[in-house]
């Protein structure tokens, strides 16, 4: 697939508190490297990219509450952080949807000319989905690769409980089927973005 000269990579929730036990067991422990990838390539080629933050305000049980360590952005990322040529955006959300934060997400992508995003980070199946319905139900052009981002085991009603594997295929389900976003992975999401380099 073509990736935009101007997609806007959408980076959500990669933060230090995702590494604590509280959360279980993760899956894809190639996520990092291949958002770190993906920040690379957009800062070199001046596209447009959005580093959400999920402040908490769930309390001190939350590890990625505002003021503690668990809030802040994982290294990787926030050296990353300013050192692009296009133009960089921090979103502050306490909810899913990073279209529900602020500044407000839409209002600059729509202010860019952004009409195609791609959505990479923390968790697969909630922020990251969330992020990618609304997305699409917006009118935006949603690219998922699902091999960069991550989410944990979870238990859920009736006794039922899922793997992170057996979620984020779930997800991917719901989103590529559902139209929603295309699931793609990160390597077809570089070599889709080097047809548009400057």
């Amino acid at each position: 697939m073509e990736i935009a000269e101007n997609a806007a990579l959408v980076v959500i929730d990669v933060q230090k508190g995702f590494e604590e036990e509280f959360w279980g067991k993760r899956n894809n422990p190639a996520a990092e490297g291949n958002i770190a990838a993906l920040i690379d390539l957009w800062q070199e080629t001046g596209r447009p990219v959005a580093f959400v933050r999920h402040d908490s305000v769930e309390g001190s049980r939350s590890p990625l509450r505002v003021g503690y360590e668990g809030n802040a952005f994982k290294d990787f990322v926030e050296e990353r952080r300013g050192k692009g040529g296009g133009p960089e955006l921090l979103v502050r959300k306490t909810v899913n949807s990073a279209f529900y934060g602020q500044p407000s997400l839409d209002g600059w992508l729509t202010g860019l000319d952004v009409v195609q995003i791609v959505i990479v980070g923390i968790q697969t199946n909630m922020c990251n989905e969330t992020t990618a319905r609304m997305g699409g139900n917006l009118g935006y052009e949603v690219v998922f690769p699902l091999d960069a981002m991550h989410t944990f085991d979870l238990e859920g009603p009736f006794g039922w409980s899922r793997s992170a594997d057996e979620l984020s295929q779930a997800t991917a389900v719901s989103l590529h089927g559902g139209r929603f976003a295309t699931v793609v992975t990160t390597e077809e999401v570089v070599k889709g973005a080097s047809v548009g380099v400057r």
